[in-house]
């Protein structure tokens, strides 16, 4: 169940409560106990479930995050029992989860420390790959992609460092969002590398991530590595110049991987999409630096002093790489500084020439006795087109295409440069077939979803408000069949929407992304008996709108059949 049929379901009369034991009922019925690390009770869930406003934008969705984020009154472990402490308070991203109405119902497995792509160097087992069962699931937030790709939830939250997002996205044919380093909190997060972490999502579509992303996008004050948003738009597929690799690079690929890659190509070429090669040295060189680099020494920092504090509580090989970071000097730090410095300026060229840069996510899928047999090569391999991305500041979004010609999931990223999520998505979505949320009018994280049903109306007297406040026009659709539509003795005349328990009926609305801001300049113009509240729409989504006081409404003409404003003025 995705978002909006989740949605659907709320708007059709499903309790929450059922909506969140049914995710339940999967979760047993999956029968993994490799997948979670901690399971909330199930009437704890359900009661917070039975206590939510049903207008809020994630009422009762059930949702799982990876066990190195905090859950107040859950343990921590980040995959290392002696770790384990229960947290006092929330990661600053579940609490934004829980204001908008997400029931939290279970903390997942992950590579230990969040450290590894594989999904396999946990003490609490292997997730369990729906898809290909003796295939690794990918890590490190192997639990969180498992608990998505299973049906269980429809959203859950990891992390991606150096590819922890996307690398089990691709391993298990979900969706995986790796927004910007620093647009979503990481408080409340055990650190890995701590200047290049960021809390990344795992849905069954772009749309489903995009939305949530825009929901937990804050800065945060007391994230030290928090970053103000910057808003940016996205060019059409028309014409948009897509940065692809050579043959050459796609050597570390199995024959079916690059086989599949080229054949993504050919589809957003013949979405009129424009294919640029590009050399990829410096994404390399990056990448690179992350293991050989004095990043490892960051997940030193992190934990290091408690491993060797407690010999034989890490996993081998684990334990042996966040030892090796002791053996860079503050010289070698320096210098790698530096020398980043340089590398994000010729990555800076690159992107000069492209608006979006299209990768596979993983070279190939391999066995879990295979990773077993050689834990670090094979790490390193996943990594081959995921570990650049945050250390030259990019954003990136892992969508599934299919199976390649070994029968095994194939996916590609598509990455675009900070803080452009909405070119990155709208790419993604192309290439899934899905169309392109509704969120991704949201410039900036403070933009919002206004719906207007009278004088504001393109073509009507004050529609001109919406064009001098920035406001966009989304789409035209309907509310749910719970409000009546009257028309007000007003100059100029304007309805006043009115939501009822009884007798009600789907009204004819228009979509606009407005700022924040914006918004609300607009509504100190708004006068008695109109207001800006809370709207239901058809498909079950909460948006801003235009609303009447149903006291005001006596005596007033009830136009509730004609179905909308406009539909009333052209039969009046």
């Amino acid at each position: 169940m995705n978002l909006a049929e989740h949605r659907a379901a709320l708007v059709d009369g499903a309790d929450p409560a059922d909506l969140v034991a049914a995710a339940y009922d999967r979760l047993a019925a999956w029968n993994d106990p490799a997948l979670c690390i901690h399971v909330v009770a199930r009437d704890q869930a359900m009661a917070r479930a039975r206590s939510l406003d049903r207008s809020l934008p994630l009422c009762g969705v059930p949702v799982a995050i990876k066990d190195n984020l905090d859950l107040a009154g859950a343990p921590t472990t980040a995959g290392c029992p002696a770790f384990s402490y229960v947290a006092t308070r929330s990661a600053a991203v579940v609490e934004r989860l829980e204001s908008a109405g997400a029931v939290i119902i279970a903390k997942t497995n992950l590579d230990q420390f969040a450290t590894g792509l594989v999904g396999v160097r946990s003490p609490y087992g292997i997730p369990r790959n729906p898809l290909a069962p003796e295939r690794i699931p990918g890590g490190s937030s192997s639990g969180s992609a498992v608990i998505v790709a299973a049906g269980i939830v429809p959203i859950a939250l990891g992390t991606d460092t150096a590819g922890s997002g996307r690398v089990p996205a691709a391993c298990t044919g979900i969706v995986g969002w790796k927004p910007t380093c620093g647009a979503l909190s990481t408080r409340g997060l055990v650190p890995a590398v701590r200047s290049l972490d960021c809390v990344s999502i795992f849905a069954g579509s772009v749309g489903d991530c995009a939305e949530v992303a825009a929901l937990l996008t804050c800065a945060d004050a007391e994230d030290v590595y928090s970053r103000q948003a910057q808003a940016a738009s996205a060019p059409e597929l028309a014409g948009l110049r897509l940065g692809v690799l050579p043959d050459s690079w796609l050597a570390p690929c199995t024959a079916a991987v690059a086989a599949s890659y080229r054949q993504a190509v050919a589809r957003a070429v013949s979405l009129e999409m424009v294919e640029k090669t590009i050399d990829f040295t410096v994404f390399a060189e990056a990448a690179a630096a992350l293991y050989a680099g004095p990043w490892v020494a960051e997940r030193t920092a992190a934990v290091g002093d408690f491993l060797a504090d407690h010999p034989g509580a890490g996993h081998p090989v684990v334990a042996s790489i966040i030892a090796g970071g002791r053996r860079f000097s503050a010289v070698e730090a320096y210098r790698a500084r530096d020398r980043l410095l340089g590398l994000r300026r010729q990555a800076a060229q690159v992107w000069s020439g492209i608006d979006a840069l299209l990768l596979p996510t993983i070279p190939g899928l391999p066995t879990i006795d295979v990773v077993l047999a050689d834990p670090i090569a094979q790490n390193s391999l996943l990594g081959t087109y995921t570990n650049f991305a945050n250390l030259l500041d990019t954003c990136a979004v892992a969508v599934p295409q299919g199976r390649d010609g070994d029968g095994l999931p194939f996916g590609v990223t598509v990455f675009a440069p900070a803080w452009h999520e909405p070119t990155a998505a709208r790419v993604a979505c192309a290439l899934v077939g899905e169309s392109a949320p509704d969120v991704l009018a949201l410039r900036d994280p403070a933009t919002l979803t206004l719906a207007v049903c009278g004088a504001h109306l393109r073509g009507m007297p004050l529609h001109r408000q919406l064009l001098d406040l920035n406001a966009r026009f989304l789409e035209e659709t309907r509310t749910a069949a719970t409000y009546r539509l009257f028309r007000l003795p007003t100059t100029p005349a304007k309805p006043a929407l009115v939501r009822v328990t009884a007798n009600g009926a789907p009204i004819t609305v228009e979509l606009y992304a407005i700022a924040a801001a914006d918004l609300g300049r607009l509504m100190a113009t708004v006068a008695a008996p109109l207001g800006i509240g809370r709207i239901t729409l058809a498909d079950g989504r909460a948006v801003h709108g235009f609303l009447g006081e149903a006291a005001a409404t006596a005596g007033c003409a009830d136009i509730t059949a004609a179905g909308g404003w406009r539909e009333h003025l052209g039969g009046a």
